[in-house]
């Protein structure tokens, strides 16, 4: 669907991932002219259901380096997610059961979704390939993250990770003609108190960097989902270390872009 105001109009495609497998997208999506309806009575699965990949970053705002203790890294940091993983904007996000794990930690995201498929991109490439820009919050089960030096357990829980509500088109042309990673202040609050609060000028890797590098080793294609990192104020950095629990209100937000909220049960 398209979001015009207060107005949802239907592309006719079943999903976002399948519309950007149209090389026209964004003009079929500008002149779509399906049913309408009210955007406040819809009820919004994950942005893009079944992705072929999720690509996702660690170690990649200067903030969040600093609070770990880490180095700046040299390369980006990359780990997957699987569609399972993904869940919408305002679903309730189920928690490991406490025989599994309490130390369930926030980690507020820009994502941003491929739309062209591209390998080895040039970093004009890269940018051109960008459709648009949506939010996402990286739940971390610390505990299963640190079972080895292989983190994916911690960060692949079925249900865990929000994703949109919108993909968000306006400002990525011109911020990737640009060459220039775009500046959204991020932040993440449980029950309504502020967790993180940066902007994404803190990125070390910007979308065209990752890009640039994760098309070196695999290609990526319209629907893809990129998350590119989190900025400071995780619950595991704090003193006395601070977990999600249930009953609690998650609320992603990345200003110009969109805001999750989420129940956690």
């Amino acid at each position: 669907m398209r979001i015009d105001g207060d107005t949802a109009v239907e592309t006719g495609h079943a999903d976002v991932g399948v519309l950007l497998d149209e090389p026209d997208w964004r003009s079929i999506a500008a002149s779509a002219d399906g049913a309408h309806h009210d955007v406040e009575a819809l009820d919004y699965a994950t942005l893009v259901p079944n992705p072929e990949k999720v690509i996702c970053v660690g170690l990649n705002y200067l903030d969040h380096i600093a609070e770990t203790g880490r180095e700046r890294p040299s390369h980006p940091t990359l780990f997957p997610k699987f569609a399972r993983s993904l869940t919408g904007a305002y679903d309730d996000i189920p928690l490991p059961r406490d025989d599994e794990s309490t130390s369930t930690d926030w980690e507020a995201e820009l994502g941003v979704v491929i739309g062209a498929s591209v390998r080895r991109a040039s970093r004009s490439e890269a940018a051109a390939a960008i459709a648009g820009w949506t939010v996402v919050n990286d739940l971390s089960v610390r505990d299963f993250q640190r079972h080895t030096t292989q983190f994916m357990p911690g960060k692949a829980w079925e249900g865990s990770t929000p994703v949109g509500p919108h993909l968000v088109v306006a400002g990525a042309t011109e911020a990737a003609d640009a060459d220039r990673t775009p500046e959204f202040p991020i932040s993440c609050l449980v029950d309504d108190v502020v967790m993180q609060d940066s902007n994404t000028r803190e990125l070390c890797f910007g979308p065209i960097d990752l890009i640039e590098y994760a098309s070196t080793f695999v290609t990526l294609v319209p629907g893809d989902l990129l998350v590119t990192g989190t900025p400071g104020g995780v619950g595991m950095a704090r003193d006395p270390q601070v977990f999600l629990r249930r009953g609690q209100t998650l609320t992603t937000r990345v200003d110009g872009v969109g805001e999750c909220r989420n129940r956690l049960v």
